[in-house]
């Protein structure tokens, strides 16, 4: 599951597409809202959240099995 982007809260900086390891967000354009291109590649690492300046604008939606482990 991918992260989620709230598209009324970004506000296109693109701090989550710099620190994407996996490069779910590959081919998303500078200055505009982020595009999810590759959503199997997310680890669910949090850092898209983690480093997001705007509380709320990405969320990352944890697969039921990884709840039981995640933080």
């Amino acid at each position: 599951m991918p992260p989620v982007i709230n598209q009324d809260l970004c506000i296109s900086c693109g701090q989550c597409v710099d620190i994407c390891s996996e490069d779910v967000f590959f081919g998303s354009e500078e200055g505009r809202i982020p595009v999810i291109t590759h959503p199997k590649e997310c680890w669910h690492c949090n850092a898209c959240v983690l480093d997001c300046p705007v509380q709320g604008a990405v969320t990352l939606r944890i697969p039921l099995p990884m709840l039981m482990v995640y933080k």
